[in-house]
Formats: structure tokens, C-alpha cells, sequence
């Protein structure tokens, strides 16, 4: 298993089943058998501290259970609260790549005209923007929705994953446009494209909301 912060943080949030059902464990980074050593060599989330959690043997005294929630519905409304903001957080990475490709179309001249005077390089920010903004109203219906107390995880889940598959797919158009510019990390889009495979995996992947 692995956990955002887990070799820095002083405390964790553990789900884990029991005889009463699924419960919720305030766990000190310190207690005997807790361990959380630091992933390295990411490419992806590298300004993020990424371990690995280990739990071996480990034992807590009774106040640690989290009061007030039995079964999935603790550790599940967790998750639909992150998965609502990287619905948002998607399109920003979207955008700023858009934004990337589109100004340096403008700039980058070849065959004596901006490269963006060409169909083909149109097309693709067309397309991209299209798709950028079906993302950004799906967002911000959501967040109509979620101010209503209307918003279901059914809706959440879709929204994670087409915001998250779009914007990846914006992204990589984006790299195309800037042609070998792409892969440099003078500019943001091969970062975001590559931090958007982590956000692909979690808080659930593809294959977990369809």
C-alpha cells in the first residue's frame, strides 16, 4: 500500500476490517510496527512525498477507533471529497497546457507563418478546447450539485474519471504541438502529463468507475 505524506507525518488514518465491520484507526507514526518507508525514484508526483505503509503486529488501545462510523461510508466519503477536487485540479493542468501550446503556436514560425496558421495544428487546439470546456462545465455542475446536497458519488465518480482522461489526452496534444519543446521542462505540459498518470491511478482508476 502506498501513503501521501506517510514518512513525514506524525499520525495516520487507517481503515481497516474488523469483527464489527470496517473502522477507522488513529495510528502515531511512532507506534511499535507502523512503518513508512519513502518511495523514490518517481517520475511522476515528484514534489510529493510518496512511502510505502507497513503495518506489522501492529497494536492500539481502544480510544484510537474513530468514534461515529461503522463500514464503508467513513473511508468512502473521504475519498469522494478528493475525487470532487481532482475533478477541478484535472482542468487546471488541462489549461495550463492548453495555454502552453496555444501561445507557443503563435510564436513558432515554420514554412514562414505561425504554426498555428496550419489546419492540422488548429484542429488540435480546437479539439483540445472543446474538451477542456465539457470538463469545466462537468466540474462546475458538480460543484452545483454538491452546494444543493443534490451530488452523488455515482456523479463524482464519473467526473474523476472523464476530467482526469481528458485532460491527460489535452495534455499530450499539447506536447505534440510544442514538438520537441514538449519534453522540456522549460515548459509545464510533459509535468502535467506526467503527474496526471499518477492522478489516473489514484483515488480510484479507470477501471474502478467504469
Amino acid at each position: 500500500m502506498w501513503i501521501t505524506n506517510g514518512s513525514i507525518a506524525d499520525v495516520a488514518v487507517v481503515w481497516a476490517q474488523t469483527d464489527e465491520g470496517i473502522r477507522g484507526f488513529i495510528v502515531p507514526t511512532h507506534t511499535r510496527g507502523f512503518s513508512a518507508p519513502q518511495i523514490h525514484r518517481k517520475l511522476s508526483l515528484r514534489a510529493s512525498v510518496t512511502s510505502e505503509l507497513v503495518l506489522d503486529a501492529v497494536r492500539l488501545p481502544g480510544e484510537a477507533v474513530l468514534p461515529g462510523v461503522v463500514g464503508l461510508k467513513g473511508p468512502l466519503s473521504c475519498l469522494n471529497e478528493a475525487r470532487y477536487g481532482i475533478t477541478w485540479g484535472a482542468m487546471g493542468a488541462a489549461r495550463s497546457s492548453l495555454e502552453a501550446a496555444l501561445s507557443y503556436a503563435t510564436e513558432r514560425e515554420q514554412f514562414g507563418k505561425p504554426i498555428a496558421a496550419f489546419q492540422l495544428t488548429q484542429q488540435k487546439l480546437v479539439d483540445s478546447v472543446v474538451e477542456y470546456s465539457k470538463g469545466l462545465l462537468l466540474a462546475l455542475h458538480l460543484g452545483r450539485r454538491k452546494d444543493a446536497g443534490e451530488l452523488t458519488p455515482q456523479q463524482v465518480s464519473l467526473g474523476k474519471l472523464n476530467n482526469v482522461r481528458e485532460a491527460l489526452e489535452i495534455c499530450r496534444t499539447a506536447r505534440t504541438i510544442l514538438g520537441a519543446n514538449g519534453i522540456s521542462l522549460e515548459y509545464p505540459v510533459i509535468r502535467h502529463a506526467a503527474n496526471l498518470e499518477s492522478v489516473l491511478t489514484y483515488e480510484g482508476t479507470v477501471e474502478m468507475h467504469t
